[in-house]
């Protein structure tokens, strides 16, 4: 398969992409996608990192896998095509950022490529996904390649927001250098854990802003 990476990316990654399991994961991917219907489209499975170099980290947000509806995924994670329904848990995410920033706007499309490009990388644990099949590339090695890339970032970089929702993404951060970055945790904004509680009320876009600010990075656009 072809790789279609950002040469900031392919620089920073260029040991990690040489390894045999990661040679072996492009093979894989790219039978999965002659063999089975899979999202996102194979030109976005690594549209968060062309949509955000390496130097322009600023956030990290980390989800699970990509929708796996029709036109749903576009290799961001939490994000959807600008002609997509808003799924529950984004919709959630906007209802918590609008109430964080004080604003009476709620955005009416899905698509968080704006944030991509201000330096949010939406990084998913896996890159890929079958039709109507969610986790079913779990099994692949993905998760050696995202977690390298988290690795990377910790170790390489200085004053970077990340933001760890649910046990899953909690986990998956479970080695990020805190005293070099800032982590926020709370519950995931799926509608069963916001519903408890576990969500709403956790200010991380005012917060991320404010860390930014204060060691004299431009803030991010959330709306």
């Amino acid at each position: 398969m072809n790789l279609n990476l950002n040469p900031s990316w392919q620089t920073i990654l260029s040991d990690e992409i040489e390894k045999p399991y990661f040679h072996e994961l492009m093979d894989t991917v790219d039978q999965e996608y002659q063999n089975s219907v899979c999202f996102p489209p194979k030109e976005l499975i690594f549209s968060a990192f062309n949509n955000c170099s390496f130097e322009n980290v600023k956030v990290v947000i980390i989800g699970q896998d990509p929708y796996h509806g029709d036109g749903e995924a576009n290799g961001l994670s939490f994000s959807v095509n600008d002609s997509v329904r808003i799924p529950p848990s984004l919709r959630n995410i906007f209802r918590e950022l609008t109430t964080d920033l004080d604003s009476i706007f709620m955005p009416t499309s899905g698509n968080l490529e704006s944030w991509a490009k201000q330096g949010v990388l939406l990084l998913n644990a896996s890159l890929t996904v079958r039709k109507d099949n969610p986790n079913s590339h779990k099994h692949l090695n993905w998760n050696f390649f995202t977690e390298a890339v988290i690795q990377k970032i910790s170790d390489q970089k200085e004053n970077v927001v990340f933001m760890l929702w649910g046990s899953f993404a909690q986990k998956k951060g479970s080695k990020i250098n805190r005293e070099k970055h800032l982590v926020l945790e709370s519950g995931h904004p799926s509608p069963m854990s916001a519903n408890q509680g576990k969500w709403f009320g956790n200010k991380h876009f005012s917060k991320s802003n404010a860390y930014l600010q204060e060691n004299n990075i431009q803030t991010i656009k959330w709306l």
